[in-house]
């Protein structure tokens, strides 16, 4: 996959016109949503913190380097531009939490959820009282999220095997925007932990997930309205 430096520049000039009140004193945060409903949502406890590495090296984008564990009712949520959204069982939101993350997601977040396998029926429950009025949509191979630093050409890459399916990637779009980002069947958590946590996920799989994680935070954080 060929590296696009030029993006990587042009995304770190448009911090300040972009992200606004996003930054913060210790750079952009990327952070864990802690959910109710029984999943684990602290699961691959490693993912983050090599994304995050990742992003802090291969970018000159300005990021925490240490994720952030957010509930959708902590205040610090207006301060944070990138969710993270994991886990193997039951997600729920209250009605306020519904209502708060949409406001959050039209105000400029970015949702990625990643279904650590078990997730897909609860969450797209929870997100349909988000979004009553949008649906999941796959997301187009020619979307910015599959070129923003690394070229995808096939879209989100497969990582860990569950049940044979291909992986996919679903999105909700406010107007032209893509604000949930929605990695089905493809696990890029578990490639972004730590080599050898999985034996049957090689190294270059641990990469390719590493660079479409790097394209998602460099959409999330170059696109907010």
């Amino acid at each position: 996959m060929k590296l696009r430096r030029c993006v990587i520049v042009g995304a770190a000039l448009g911090i300040a016109l972009v992200a606004g009140a996003w930054h913060r004193g210790n750079g952009l945060v990327i952070g864990r949503l802690q959910y109710e409903g029984g999943g684990d949502w602290y699961a691959n406890s490693s993912s983050l913190p090599n994304l995050i590495r990742a992003i802090r090296t291969r970018t000159t984008l300005a990021v925490d380097a240490r994720e952030q564990r957010i509930t959708l009712m902590d205040e610090r949520l207006w301060e944070t531009p990138f969710l993270h959204l994991t886990g193997h069982g039951t997600v729920t939101f209250s009605d306020a939490e519904a209502a708060r993350l949409r406001q959050w997601l039209e105000r400029g977040g970015f949702l990625h959820a990643d279904d650590n396998y078990g997730l897909d029926a609860s969450f797209r429950t929870a997100m349909a009282k988000v979004f009553p009025d949008r649906a999941f949509v796959d997301v187009p191979l020619a979307h910015p999220i599959y070129h923003a630093v690394y070229e995808f050409p096939n879209g989100i890459p497969k990582i860990h095997e569950h049940d044979g399916k291909p992986a996919r990637g679903f999105g909700i779009f406010i107007g032209d925007r893509l604000a949930v980002y929605y990695s089905y069947e493809s696990d890029l958590g578990n490639g972004w932990e730590d080599v050898g946590t999985y034996p049957a996920d090689p190294p270059e799989l641990h990469e390719q997930a590493l660079r479409m994680g790097v394209n998602l935070f460099a959409y999330a954080v170059t696109s907010r309205p």
